[in-house]
């Protein structure tokens, strides 16, 4: 038995025309090297051939027999002989009459295991009674020999014909071929290669980033590792950590002493300013110690422009009083996730050059950033920098609220509600306005800035003043008593306190940021995070810069394979394949002779022998099943002989035997080839994700892939032209579901399902045998055997068509791997005695010199 995984072809020979060239071992697996090499195939271990000759030719080519008998190879060889025209005339046994067409002389070597012969004698392929087509037609043979080229139906045919008597039978075949006619097919593949290519210029990912959530666990962890802001970086009492403290402490003491300044006590004593003072030059010089320790740290790598060693970068920075995390199986699988991210978003659909894309986001995303390009970021953070944010944030007081004013004249007339000598306690609320103003003013001074002392607000105290007048207007024309003035005079200064308490602790507040309590602060998270920042470079860096590495190699790989799906698609996909074996020319044709057999009026023709029996003639007649013909007649076409290699085109004249089925295409046609494509990319990267998991991962790793991306493009192409897009390459992956023939194709399954499984296409066989051949026949209908055969790929829908349809199988279907045909094959074997096994005689003649090579027949002795 074949083993499932090998690579199994079979290897058409033609013995015809050209068989004396075939006269050593050598000249043959040259030959056999020619055939496969052309289909882009291995020598296989398991060799199969295919055939084709004439019944004369088994004496013939006795030598090219035994040279292809005693093929060395690893495996079991097997042999289907093909046999097409009628039997030459024999002698039964010495001084018997000469009998022709009545023997099929065969060589003892074809009597081996794992040799069968189909003698189709007339190949009937003539569709009216008024085509004059010969026997052997060139076209009705390329279908042919393309049906028996499917490996499986080749395996079969070897294994039901050697169960036969003599391992010879004549077959007799009804075919359904269905495909897609050139110019669609051709359409189809290319716009697979552009969908599966993409755009010369993809747009770049949103964002040009990459989530944790759609990576595979291998990179998230470096991605999301790199990316955290929970990674402590100070090591607890360090250098780092005490120059931060330092400066944090110092901005805390002056947070609390601008809190301390806002109270009314602050307004009125000098000691609350003076600490803030101290505190902010403590700030300052703080700022500037740790500016100059993160400065020293981004510059530990030595200037080199790249990380260092994971062990000399942790004890450099450790030196400042940094600690790096652990990177334990961070790196782990890094190829492993590279792989599988390629292919989760290629079984996405997306094109190779938007998947290159991604990748390149990826290595920009996972890279380390040495330390010196950090460097110019801290010039945001400099002491001219924080001054200047400082000037900035010295603005103007705000003016006071209208809230405030409106309080103050309110308070002003209530403190004002006197008369006679008393209505000088009228000026007492406008004056406290203008006191805490001046204190204000003299506790904000700033000398550092121009202007000296800050301007007071000036509206209070007006509306204050305004606010006095009105009451003492007001206490005059009412004549208001003097409790009134009393409970005026109380609320007044409640009123005052509350409004200056508000305007001060306002005031203080916008002169403690222009102070650069804010700049400070945003100094040091600044600087602080220029300094995590750099933790979290050299966190993992060597894996993160091997992850980046490979990343942009897997990118320029997918473009570079991108860009050989561009150079596939200006191939025609039905240009056969080039080799650099010269072509061979068509043998001539030979002229016709007045006693060459195969042409001559054959002696079994009616009344030429009298002890046929008419039974036997009239049951070999009923395997000859004639059909009705379709349309008018056809004007008979002279056939020229086609050599070998034509077979891989498809006949314009089709047999009467087969049926060909074309459609336009179904919705996922150009989805289907395109997965496909991916499915070729994904199997050529095989060997180069063990490269990148191996850190191997260079320029030849990437140029053997690039060949074998092309190679197995070009297999696609070869694959699409021989079987048609309903068999899936031998690269498919085994997870994807095939869509059937309505999808693919445009046609209906139900086709294949009735001729595969009615019991009445059996009469629709049309035996291939001439009329004389047809007597040579058995005569028992229960001797011949069935072959039903259809394409894996409309498994499917054939079987759902017969549970639609109650249809009982009697029998399981061979369903074929690869080919585009389906049909019956029925194969009815010779009479008893028809097949004459003989063996050679080695020696020469005295006379002649000449070997004697088939004197000895079967039975007699060697």
């Amino acid at each position: 038995m074949i083993p499932p995984d090998d690579t199994i072809a079979v290897v058409h020979l033609d013995l015809r025309s050209g068989a004396a060239e075939i006269d050593s071992p050598e000249v043959l697996r040259t030959k056999v090297a020619r055939r496969l090499g052309s289909a882009g195939l291995p020598e296989p271990d398991h060799p199969l051939f295919l055939v084709v000759d004439t019944p004369a030719g088994l004496t013939d080519h006795q030598r090219q027999y035994e040279l292809l008998t005693t093929y060395r190879a690893l495996g079991k060889i097997r042999i289907l002989v093909l046999l097409v025209g009628s039997a030459p005339g024999s002698y039964a046994r010495e001084g018997e009459a000469f009998l022709p067409d009545r023997r099929l002389v065969r060589p003892a070597v074809l009597r081996a295991s794992g040799i069968a012969l189909l003698w189709a004698g007339d190949l009937r392929s003539a569709r009216t009674a008024l085509e004059q087509l010969p026997p052997d037609d060139p076209d009705a043979l390329a279908v042919l020999v393309d049906v028996l080229s499917v490996p499986d139906v080749f395996l079969r045919m070897v294994d039901d014909v050697s169960g036969l008597p003599d391992a010879v039978a004549a077959p007799g075949v009804r075919l359904l071929e269905q495909d897609l006619p050139p110019e669609v097919r051709d359409r189809a593949w290319r716009d697979a290669l552009a969908r599966f290519a993409g755009e010369d210029h993809e747009p770049a990912a949103a964002g040009n980033t990459l989530s944790g959530a759609e990576l595979p666990e291998p990179l998230r962890g470096l991605v999301e590792g790199r990316g955290g802001r929970d990674m402590r970086h100070r090591t607890p009492g360090g250098d780092a950590d005490q120059a931060y403290h330092a400066c944090a402490q110092a901005l805390e003491r002056a947070e609390d002493d601008v809190t301390a300044l806002r109270s009314l006590p602050g307004l009125l004593a000098r000691t609350r300013l003076t600490a803030l003072e101290e505190d902010l030059e403590e700030a300052h010089r703080a700022l500037g110690s740790y500016r100059e320790l993160v400065a020293g740290a981004l510059r530990s790598d030595g200037g080199s422009g790249a990380p260092p060693s994971a062990a000399e970068a942790s004890a450099r920075l450790a030196a400042l009083g940094l600690h790096v995390p652990s990177a334990d199986g961070v790196g782990d699988r890094i190829g492993e996730g590279l792989r599988e991210f390629a292919g989760k978003l290629l079984h996405r659909g997306l094109a190779l050059r938007a998947v290159a894309q991604r990748f390149t986001v990826l290595a920009g995303q996972v890279e380390p950033v040495p330390g010196a390009s950090l460097l110019p970021r801290i010039d945001a953070h400099s002491a001219d920098r924080v001054a200047r944010r400082t000037a900035a944030e010295g603005v103007p007081l705000p003016p006071p609220a209208v809230g405030a004013s409106v309080a103050a004249g309110a308070a002003g007339a209530l403190g004002a509600l006197w008369q006679g000598p008393l209505a000088a306690l009228a000026a007492l609320v406008p004056l406290a306005f203008v006191a805490a103003a001046l204190c204000g003013a003299a506790r904000l001074r700033d000398v550092s800035r121009p202007g000296g002392t800050a301007r007071p607000p000036l509206g209070p105290p007006v509306a204050a003043a305004l606010g006095a007048v009105a009451g003492v207007v007001t206490a005059y024309a009412a004549g208001t008593p003097l409790w009134a003035g009393t409970a005026g005079l109380l609320l007044a200064a409640g009123t005052t306190v509350e409004t200056v308490r508000r305007l001060w602790r306002a005031t203080a507040d916008s002169w403690a940021a222009g102070r650069g309590t804010v700049a400070l602060r945003e100094a040091l998270a600044g600087l602080d995070g220029l300094l995590a920042r750099l933790v979290r470079e050299h966190w993992a860096a060597e894996e993160r810069l091997y992850c980046a590495d490979a990343a942009r190699s897997v990118a320029g790989m997918l473009r570079a394979t991108a860009d050989a799906a561009d150079a596939e698609a200006l191939v025609e996909p039905g240009r056969p394949r080039t080799t650099t074996a010269p072509a061979q020319p068509p043998a001539p044709a030979p002229e016709p002779a007045a006693d060459d057999w195969l042409r001559s009026p054959s002696t079994l023709e009616a009344g030429a022998y009298g002890d046929a029996d008419d039974a036997d003639t009239e049951w070999a007649r009923a395997y000859a099943l004639d059909e009705r013909p379709a349309g008018a007649p056809e004007a008979a076409v002279p056939h020229q002989a086609e050599p070998a290699d034509s077979w891989d085109h498809r006949p314009a004249r089709l047999p009467r035997w087969l049926h060909r089925e074309t459609g336009e295409g179904g919705p996922d046609l150009v989805a289907t080839l395109a997965g496909d494509l991916t499915d070729a990319a994904m199997d050529a990267m095989d060997a180069y994700w063990g490269a990148v998991e191996r850190g191997q991962a260079g320029a030849l790793a990437a140029r053997n892939t690039e060949d074998r991306v092309r190679e197995l493009l070009s297999d696609a192409r070869i694959h699409l032209q021989r079987n048609g897009v309903l068999a899936a390459p031998r690269f498919a992956a085994a997870h994807r579901v095939r869509a059937g023939s309505a999808n693919l194709l445009g046609t209906d399954p139900h086709r294949v399902a009735s001729l595969v499984g009615a019991e009445s296409e059996r009469n629709t066989v049309v035996q291939l045998s001439s009329p004389e051949q047809g007597a040579l026949l058995s005569r028992d209908p229960a001797a011949a055997v069935w072959v039903r055969f259809a394409p894996e790929a409309v498994r499917t829908d054939v079987e759902t068509a017969w549970r639609a349809n109650g249809a009982a199988q009697h029998e399981e279907p061979l369903w074929t791997a690869t080919g585009r045909y389906a049909g019956l094959i029925r194969l009815t074997p010779l009479r008893m005695g028809v097949v004459d096994t003989v063996r050679p005689r080695h020696g020469a003649e005295p006379e002649t010199g000449d070997a004697d090579l088939y004197a000895g027949r079967d039975g007699e002795g060697w």
